[in-house]
């Protein structure tokens, strides 16, 4: 297995400020995303599309000349915040369906999907896969074409094995697994448990660690926030075994969003990769 980096971890850099965070007032390009990632010499990185500029083949084709460049792997990341809003927004659905063609521009063979969101997550789930099942059965016919893999994230959505029933009945190799570590928790799951189910199904990953927050209310998203990965509430070692035990041999992309009093991302995404990097190596060296 290899370690890299989301883009979500610098959402504040990006201009995205979660009500109780503040400006860290700077604001960044991919490029200088990818630059800091290849300072802290990952090997690869999911870049979130909500943070490009446009979508236009020129500018994809610089995105793919820079991650060339620095030797990182890629995945295009669509979706963020509600993705396919339960199967209901038909807009973003072409939104994604359109982008599944531009992903060889910037040279990605796998764009991280996301189905729904915390929004619905309370609403009966059965009409919402239903809805969503048939939208897949669509878009897996585009990503064969384009030779693209569709990796489903577990979205504080759905419970893994929900994700197992739509992967199974889309039933294409073109639609597997992003695999958010943290995001099983938040689904009251035991993530080693979720790791071992979806493990065959996962082609990338957001490797998240969460901690609680005693001044949170528990209904809160948020209540489980991020810290380094390594430190908080995920059997992290259990979950790459996991992984490593199901075949997974890609990246493992450090993701952060609400941010545990407020601590520095760019030291959180530094320590967490470090720890993931020598946890790697303790994994690959078990025979």
């Amino acid at each position: 297995m290899k370690v890299g980096i989301d883009s979500y971890c610098y959402h504040r850099y990006f201009g995205e400020i979660y009500p109780d965070q503040d400006d860290p007032g700077i604001r960044w390009t991919f490029q200088d995303f990818v630059n800091r990632a290849a300072e802290l010499e990952v090997d690869g990185v999911s870049l979130e599309s909500c943070f490009f500029e446009n979508f236009e083949s020129g500018y994809l084709s610089e995105i793919q000349a820079s991650l060339d460049e620095k030797g990182l792997e890629r995945v295009l990341a669509w979706g963020h915040p509600d993705g396919l809003e339960a199967g209901r927004n038909n807009d973003a659905w072409r939104e994604m369906n359109e982008l599944i063609t531009k992903a060889q521009f910037m040279g990605a063979d796998i764009m991280r999907i996301v189905a729904s969101s915390l929004m619905f997550r309370y609403e009966p789930h059965g009409p919402q896969i239903e809805a969503v099942v048939k939208m897949m059965k669509e878009s897996v016919r585009i990503a064969e074409d384009c030779g693209v893999v569709l990796a489903l994230e577990n979205h504080i959505d759905y419970t893994s094995a929900e994700i197992e029933e739509i992967l199974d009945r889309v039933g294409s190799d073109a639609l597997k697994v992003n695999f958010d570590t943290g995001n099983t928790l938040r689904m009251m799951e035991d993530p080693v448990a979720a790791a071992r189910r979806l493990g065959p199904y996962t082609v990338a990953t957001h490797t998240k660690d969460l901690d609680a927050c005693r001044h949170v209310p528990p209904e809160e998203w948020y209540f489980f926030s991020s810290v380094p990965v390594g430190t908080g509430l995920i059997d992290m070692p259990g979950v790459v075994h996991a992984l490593k035990e199901s075949g997974y041999d890609g990246v493992l992309a450090v993701e952060t969003d609400h941010h545990k009093d407020n601590q520095d991302e760019d030291q959180l995404v530094a320590q967490s990769v470090a720890y993931l990097k020598k946890l790697v190596a303790e994994v690959d060296g078990v025979r």
